[in-house]
């Protein structure tokens, strides 16, 4: 039995299909997460801007042969339709031992194919394992220098045209080790990389900025949107924020603030022609078990801090809740706005949320001896 939904909003009616795509991804951000963003930064429950959208349902993350995935796992099969074994990038392989498997055909590969404009903004490494699942492919995420490269050998099109995040140190350090000068490549393509995004040209329709630790979310979405909306045929967008909550208080507010850039994004793009598909790579190890609205939800973890001082990976245990340091394998939040939104309803696999995307587009995946099985959750 298939556990895919699929909608028509009228019998009568064809959906309408949607010019651009922003697949809007909060890493780590379950749904316990999300519960304790809105209460962190509205002192109540569902007081999110994505809690309140209609159009929602639950998405397994489960990767190839295994029931808790990775970033790379559970990017790939959002942004490629397959599930795929963890360390794995945008590559059909299933296990663990890595055997050979070709490249996966990603959904920003099917827009530079038709001639879209196409982009990646991250506040985490920009090499790292959610953003690349867009672009490149590669048996093991770890390879930051092979992964980078490809963005100057694009297999459709002509590769992705902005590019915006962080780990500047260690992606031209991986290069370097490869025996190439990064921006010699660069430059060679007449890409040039910048080091802020303060130095991209206001009018640049393809840059790449790399910095080194810090980037501000709002101000690369806000350029990304810009410099891919002077496309007429359409855009892509993928926008990442890391919400591991490890740390608690740097995981929520910058989930909180994530849910702020979106609503802001909402209110800026034509809702007629956009779709925002908001979700999850996975959920992680994060649960309230106390806590009041009289009390900051994070009362107790400064003392918590100083007794548990050098103690690496200990469980966090305050008043209001217990965090760990490991994903976990539920089910995450998948909620959309826009042309193609009422596909997403009831529980569906991580891989469906690729077919919502083509859908909205208008667009046909081409057929593997998998991918049938896959999106149907067999």
């Amino acid at each position: 039995l298939a556990v895919c939904p699929s909608f028509v909003a009228s019998a009568a009616k064809k959906p309408k299909r949607a010019k651009n795509v922003i697949l809007l991804l909060a890493d780590a951000g379950g749904i316990p997460t999300l519960s304790a963003a809105s209460l962190y930064a509205h002192n109540a429950p569902q007081k999110l801007f994505v809690q309140s959208w209609q159009d929602m349902g639950l998405s397994d993350t489960t990767p190839a042969g295994r029931w808790v995935t990775d970033s790379a796992a559970g990017m790939t099969a959002i942004v490629t339709g397959q599930k795929v074994a963890n360390g794995v990038i945008s590559m059909d392989i299933t296990s663990r031992e890595g055997k050979a498997g070709g490249p996966l055909k990603t959904i920003l590969e099917y827009a530079e194919e038709h001639g879209l404009s196409t982009g990646v903004v991250s506040n985490v490494a920009i090499a790292d394992a959610t953003p690349v699942a867009c672009y490149a492919h590669v048996d093991r995420r770890q390879k930051f220098g092979e992964i980078f490269l490809q963005i100057f050998n694009p297999r459709f099109g002509d590769g992705v045209d902005i590019v915006f995040g962080v780990g500047r140190e260690r992606i031209f350090g991986d290069v370097k080790k490869m025996g190439k000068d990064l921006d010699e490549v660069a430059n060679a393509h007449r890409r040039p990389i910048y080091s802020s995004l303060e130095d991209v040209p206001a009018n640049a329709q393809r840059a790449i900025a790399v910095l080194d630790k810090d980037i501000d979310l709002p101000a690369a979405t806000k350029k990304a949107i810009t410099a891919l909306s002077k496309n007429r045929k359409g855009y892509f967008l993928m926008i990442e924020s890391d919400a591991h909550t490890d740390n608690p208080e740097r995981g929520l507010s910058r989930l909180a603030n994530f849910d702020k850039l979106i609503r802001e994004i909402a209110s800026t793009v034509n809702p007629e022609e956009t779709l925002l598909l908001f979700t999850a790579d996975h959920s992680f190890e994060f649960r309230l078990h106390g806590g009041s609205p009289d009390k900051p939800l994070l009362d107790g973890l400064e003392e918590w801090k100083k007794e548990n001082s050098g103690k690496k990976n200990a469980m966090i245990d305050i008043p209001a809740m217990r965090v760990g340091h490991s994903h976990t394998g539920e089910e995450v939040l998948a909620a959309a706005m826009g042309p193609g939104a009422e596909r997403v309803h009831g529980f569906f696999p991580n891989t469906y949320l690729f077919e919502v995307m083509m859908s909205a587009y208008g667009w046909k995946a081409e057929k593997t001896e998998k991918s049938s099985a896959q999106s149907s959750g067999n």
